[in-house]
C-alpha cells in the first residue's frame, strides 16, 4: 500500500530535460541564481518589468526552450533572518505546485536553489511540493480518479548526481511517513475508525523492520489500561468503534545507544462524550487521532531510513470518545494502572486519560532500556491554540527532560526542515491543580472547563500524566530519573478542512535519525 501512496520523485542536473513539462522555480530572487540557472533570469526580468508586484503572486511566463515552455515562479519573497525561518521554501513550493497542476503540468521540475541562510531549503521546498501533490485515501480507495498521484513524476533540480540521490531518498522517505500520518490523521472517522486502523499499521508494517501487534480484548483494556477502558466504555457497544492499542517496535543494527518510547493520542472522534461538544464545534474532531498517527508515520520513516543504534518504541492508543447511556461521566472514580484514584472532571478531557496508562506502562518498560526518553504525542488542546497560535507544536519537560535541555534541542531540529516548535515549562502550580480536592480522589483528571477557558490550560495536562503515571517517582532527584516530555501539536497538526501536515515527523527525524545517516 505504502510504495504506490508515496508520490514518485526524480532527480536531474538539466533544467532543460525534456522528460518535465514545465519548471517551477522556488527561489527568494531570480536575480541571484547559480550560474547553471542563469538562463532563467532573463525571460523573469523581461515579466517583471511589465508587473512589479510579481513577487508577492505565483507567475507563469511561457519560456521556448525550456520544458513544456513553462516557466512558474514561485517567490519566498524577502527572507529576513531576524524573524523569518526555512518554512517561506515549502510555503513557496506549495503555492508553485498548485498553480503547476492548474497549468495542467503532469511532469513538473521543482528548482530550488540552495539559499545561503538554510543548507536544507532544498529538501524543504521538496516536501512543500509533496505535501501540495498528497491525495487523500479516501480518493484514492474510491478510485475517483484514475491515478493514485496528482502529478506523474515530480523532477528535482540538483547540482550533482550525489546530491540527487540523496535528496530523492530523503525526501521521498519523510513523506512516507507523513502519508501514512495523513492517511490515518485526516480520514473520517469510519474509515480510520480503531479496527480500520489497526489493519492499516499492520499492512504498512507487513514484513518490515517494524514489529507490529494490536491489543484488542476488552478485558486487558480494563485490567492493564483503566483509564482507556473508561473512555471506550460507551464505543465499546459498536463493534466498528471498539477501541484498539496498537504496539510498534524498532530496534536498529549495532548496540543500543538511544532508546525513544511513545505514545500516541489516537481518538478517532471526539463528540467531548457526556460533556459533548456543543455549539458546532464538534466538526472536524476526527483529527483527534493526528498524535497516535505520527508516531506511525514517524516508524515508517524508521522502516525506510533504518538509522542504527537506535530503539524505539510505540504506542497508538485508538479509542473513539462516543456519547451515549454507557459513557463514562465526570465525577466518576477510576484507578490508573499506577494505582492512583482519579475523579474525572470534564469527559472532553479525554486525551490524557486514553494515554495516560500506556505512559505508565512505557515507564515500567523504561527502566529496564538504554538512555530512555519518553515522549506523549496528541491534539490535546484548545489552549495549545490560544497560547501559541495555529501551526506552532508545543514541548514541555519534566525535570531530567529539563536537565538535558530537550525541549529546546526540539525546537532547534524543528527549525531545520520548518517543523517549528515553542517551548513551555511544567510548573508547581500545574501540579498543585491537579491534586485531589477531597479525600475521595488523589488526582483530579480536570476542571470543569474546556482548556481554552483555563489558565495554564496546555501545561496542566503534562503535570496530570506524569502525576498519574507515576512519572513523578522518576524526577530528578530520585535514585531512577526518567525524561520524559509532552508534545501538544494542537496547533501544528493541520488546517479542517485542509490536510494534516504530519508534525512533528520532520522535527523527530531531524532529531534522531538525520545525524546518524
Amino acid at each position: 500500500m505504502e510504495l504506490e501512496r508515496v508520490q514518485p520523485v526524480e532527480y536531474t542536473t538539466d533544467h532543460k530535460s525534456q522528460k518535465f513539462d514545465g519548471i517551477v522555480l522556488v527561489a527568494q530572487s531570480y536575480e541571484h541564481l547559480p550560474s547553471e540557472l542563469e538562463d532563467l533570469q532573463g525571460p523573469l526580468q523581461d515579466y517583471s518589468s511589465v508587473d512589479s508586484g510579481f513577487t508577492e503572486e505565483v507567475v507563469l511566463v511561457k519560456v521556448p526552450g525550456l520544458p513544456g515552455n513553462r516557466l512558474i515562479f514561485a517567490s519566498t519573497g524577502p527572507v529576513n533572518r531576524d524573524y523569518d525561518d526555512v518554512r517561506r521554501f515549502s510555503e513557496a513550493a506549495v503555492k508553485g505546485i498548485k498553480r503547476a497542476i492548474k497549468a495542467g503540468m503532469q511532469r513538473p521540475l521543482l528548482v530550488s536553489p540552495q539559499h545561503s541562510s538554510y543548507e536544507r531549503s532544498p529538501l524543504v521546498a521538496a516536501l512543500g511540493a509533496l505535501h501540495a501533490l498528497y491525495m487523500p485515501l479516501e480518493i484514492c480507495e474510491a478510485k475517483l480518479k484514475s491515478s493514485p498521484h496528482k502529478v506523474a513524476v515530480l523532477g528535482l533540480w540538483v547540482k550533482d548526481d550525489e546530491q540527487g540521490k540523496y535528496l530523492v531518498n530523503l525526501a521521498t522517505a519523510l513523506e512516507a511517513g507523513r502519508v501514512v500520518c495523513r492517511d490515518i490523521g485526516g480520514s473520517d472517522p469510519e474509515r480510520m475508525a480503531a479496527p480500520r486502523v489497526a489493519e492499516y499499521v499492520q499492512s504498512i508494517f507487513k514484513d518490515s523492520s517494524v514489529e507490529a501487534s494490536v491489543v484488542s480484548e476488552l478485558s486487558t483494556f480494563e485490567k492493564e489500561y483503566p483509564c482507556l477502558a473508561a473512555v471506550n466504555r460507551c464505543a465499546n457497544a459498536v463493534p466498528r468503534h471498539q477501541g484498539r492499542v496498537i504496539k510498534l517496535q524498532y530496534c536498529g543494527d549495532g548496540p543500543v545507544k538511544n532508546t525513544l518510547m511513545m505514545v500516541g493520542k489516537g481518538v478517532t472522534y471526539d463528540t467531548g462524550g457526556a460533556d459533548i461538544k456543543a455549539g458546532g464545534v464538534m466538526a472536524g474532531m476526527h483529527r483527534d487521532k493526528c498524535g497516535a498517527a505520527a508516531v506511525a508515520g514517524f516508524f515508517q520513516v524508521l522502516a525506510r531510513l533504518k538509522p542504527k543504534h537506535l530503539k524505539v518504541v510505540g504506542a497508538m492508543a485508538m479509542v473513539r470518545n462516543s456519547v451515549g447511556s454507557d459513557c463514562y461521566v465526570s465525577d466518576e472514580l477510576v484507578v490508573s494502572r499506577a494505582g492512583h484514584r482519579i475523579r474525572v472532571g470534564n469527559t472532553d478531557a479525554e486525551g490524557r486519560m486514553v494515554m495516560v496508562d500506556l505512559l505508565c506502562e512505557m515507564k515500567e518498560k523504561a527502566l529496564n532500556e538504554v538512555n530512555p526518553e519518553l515522549f506523549t504525542i496528541a491534539t490535546l488542546t484548545g489552549h495549545a491554540i490560544r497560547a501559541m497560535g495555529p501551526n506552532y507544536s508545543i514541548i514541555m519537560d519534566n525535570g531530567p527532560a529539563h536537565q538535558s535541555g530537550n525541549a529546546h534541542l526540539w525546537q532547534a531540529a524543528g527549525e531545520v526542515l520548518g517543523d517549528i516548535f515553542e517551548v513551555s515549562s511544567i510548573r508547581r502550580e500545574d501540579y498543585e491543580f491537579h491534586r485531589g480536592q477531597s479525600e475521595y480522589e488523589e488526582i483530579l483528571q480536570s476542571n470543569n472547563l474546556p482548556s481554552s477557558a483555563t489558565p495554564r490550560g496546555h501545561q496542566t495536562p503534562a503535570a496530570f500524566l506524569i502525576m498519574a503515571s507515576g512519572l513523578n517517582k522518576h524526577g530528578v532527584d530520585s535514585n531512577n530519573p526518567l525524561p520524559y516530555s509532552h508534545i501538544d501539536i494542537a496547533g501544528s497538526s493541520g488546517p479542517f478542512p485542509g490536510i494534516p501536515t504530519g508534525a512533528p515527523i520532520l522535527a523527530m527525524v531531524t532529531r534522531y535519525v538525520l545525524p546518524s545517516l
